[in-house]
């Protein structure tokens, strides 16, 4: 209470807002808020989102329906005298003697009032976990690791330029070691230089450093990790996958292994969403459905016996 940190005037400029952010985030390594994280954070998301394919009525806003269910992890379906029945986003509120809510608060400014529905009785609430929680904790922990990963290539293949360093003892000789350096480069069969590069024995007078760039380059086994970092992103929202390194002698039941790991998670949320769509559509008789896209039990193991893996 007495530090005065906390004691802030408004407006606040940058430096102030960045000393009162360090007491909760400190300044050491941050994915959060970069374009690059984003561009993960979209793109895993959409492969989320794909995993189901969904069968709604023609006048629901598709997009809006999914990334309200998947972003904010629930989504409530009411009728409405303007639009029909429509899927809302709102809050939650009450509780029975589960300590489930009881009703959903929306709002919307081209819906006149604010509706507040009664969950089973009013409207039925389609959730995609049984917490009620979103996949953005999912999406972002791996949209981290990959926007690290693609800094790290971004950084290496930069390194990786760097070859040979020539010391020069004034900008003279630098100019006459850029000229010859220009000129290997280019392919030249016969490079003609200065002669004082050359002692009176005719050894040259530098000392060349050459960088390893085979032991430096790593770039390649962090786009291996990336694929790795990928699949384990596959593994937990239902994206058919081997999750492994390629072996010679990659098993099916190897495989069959991970499929039983891919469906569990993603089988808890079909299995919701498909019993809130039989209520949806008992309650309101419209007619919608949700299912696997591909099934991660089936897809993978019939591809693989397809290719001709071996088996034991």
């Amino acid at each position: 209470m007495g530090n005065d940190i906390f004691n802030i005037s408004v407006p606040a400029v940058y430096d102030t807002k960045n000393l009162y952010n360090a007491q909760f985030s400190p300044s050491t390594v941050h994915c959060k808020n970069t374009r690059l994280q984003r561009y993960f954070r979209r793109y895993l998301m959409q492969k989320a989102i794909s995993v189901f394919k969904w069968k709604v009525p023609e006048h629901w806003d598709l997009d809006y329906f999914l990334y309200t269910l998947y972003g904010y992890g629930y989504c409530a379906v009411l009728n409405t005298d303007e639009f029909g029945v429509i899927p809302q986003w709102g809050a939650l509120g009450g509780y029975n003697v589960f300590y489930r809510p009881t009703y959903v608060m929306i709002t919307n400014p081209l819906i006149k009032g604010m509706k507040k529905p009664t969950i089973g009785i009013d409207c039925t609430v389609l959730k995609l976990q049984p917490d009620y929680g979103s996949i953005m904790d999912l999406v972002d922990y791996y949209a981290d690791m990959m926007a690290l990963c693609s800094e790290s290539i971004s950084i290496n293949l930069i390194n990786s330029h760097v070859a040979t360093v020539f010391p020069a003892a004034n900008k003279s000789v630098a100019e006459s070691y850029k000229k010859m350096y220009d000129k290997i480069s280019s392919g030249n069969p016969a490079v003609v230089v200065d002669k004082n590069l050359f002692d009176d024995t005719g050894k040259p007078t530098w000392t060349p450093f050459q960088a390893n760039l085979q032991q430096e380059y790593i770039a390649d086994q962090i786009l291996a990790d990336m694929r790795k970092i990928e699949a384990m992103f596959d593994t937990d929202v239902g994206i058919p996958n081997a999750n492994t390194d390629k072996k010679e002698r990659l098993v099916t039941d190897e495989v069959n292994a991970n499929n039983v790991e891919t469906a569990t998670r993603c089988e808890l949320w079909l299995e919701q969403l498909q019993a809130a769509c039989e209520e949806t559509n008992t309650m309101f008789g419209i007619d919608m459905s949700v299912d696997w896209r591909v099934d991660p039990k089936t897809d993978i193991e019939d591809n693989w016996n397809e290719e001709g893996s071996d088996k034991e």
